[in-house]
């Protein structure tokens, strides 16, 4: 048996890494990294940016993708870098430049860079995530919404939330995060569990049972869910009632087909104002980036 401990250590490092989640249906986007060009681009300075701690090829590289990728500015028909030297009203190539700073930094391959970008700043890439009724923590008037599709029996689930627990504390009331319930059907309990935490939801007491299921997540048979229902304060006799009633029943289903729809292959899944996140980035430099670029909107 591994101590709680090191089990939460191995996880911290598996979600850390490229596309950590728990499998719901096979990815096609499992495309080989591009080579990077024979020939060496020359360095490129830019304010703002220091590439003073990277090593020769990754100034190389840094340099390589914003001279190359075309500014997420509406109307701006140069580069990252021309953007940033001419310091472009949008606001958006300085935060272009910091994501592909921090993505070099990290290591990621260019293909991986640049598709990082595409998905922060092309338009075209924000999607549609009603929220509904659905669990919220956060004000109704937050810049920045976080959708996130999980399952309780996640391993990669139980370790992202207390990093989005945390986002409040960084970014105050600018944030808020909604939680979508998308049981796996690999895993047993999860969707008894879901079901529980939606039947917490009916009581105004989703998030506590919540965390209550997420820090169980080893214990989730009928006895241990109960344990934790009462735990949270919940009414037990309407608890057990709406367990399996109709109206939970159409919350998971409205939230299975909302991700089908948005073709999600695993778990946690997560949308910051529509933007599908990349797992392989940082969520606060993504909130940040967010934040960022609403300040220049008109």
């Amino acid at each position: 048996m591994v101590a709680n401990g090191v089990w939460r250590a191995i996880l911290l490092s598996l979600v850390g890494s490229l596309g950590a989640t728990c499998k719901g249906q096979p990815s096609t986007d499992g495309a080989a990294s591009k080579p990077a060009p024979a020939a060496a681009p020359q360095e490129v300075t830019l304010p703002g940016i220091d590439t003073s701690s990277f090593t020769p090829r990754e100034r190389r590289e840094f340099a390589a993708i914003v001279t190359s990728m075309k500014a997420p500015c509406p109307g701006v028909e140069q580069s990252i870098a021309a953007c940033v030297i001419e310091k472009a009203a949008c606001g958006a190539c300085s935060a272009a430049a910091k994501v592909v700073w921090r993505a070099v930094r990290d290591g990621l391959p260019r293909e991986q860079v640049e598709k990082l970008v595409h998905q922060r700043f092309d338009a075209d890439q924000v999607k549609n995530v009603p929220i509904d009724d659905s669990p919220v923590s956060g004000p109704e008037g937050a810049k920045v919404t976080i959708v996130e599709f999980a399952d309780f029996e996640c391993p990669f689930c139980a370790v992202v939330y207390p990093r989005l627990e945390k986002l409040h504390d960084e970014f105050k009331d600018k944030v808020r995060v909604v939680y979508k319930f998308y049981a796996l059907p690999s895993h047993p309990h999860g969707e008894a569990a879901a079901r529980a935490a939606a039947a917490a939801h009916k009581q105004g007491k989703f998030w506590p049972m919540h965390h209550k299921l997420f820090d169980g997540q080893k214990a989730l048979e009928p006895s241990d869910i109960e344990r934790y229902a009462k735990e949270a304060g919940l009414d037990l006799p309407k608890f057990r009632a709406d367990l399996q009633s109709q109206p939970v029943t159409d919350r998971l289903a409205r939230d299975k087909k909302l991700g089908e729809d948005l073709q999600i292959r695993g778990t946690p899944t997560i949308y910051v104002n529509g933007r599908l996140h990349d797992p392989s980035s940082d969520l606060s430099d993504a909130v940040a980036t967010e934040l960022q670029g609403l300040e220049h909107k008109p």
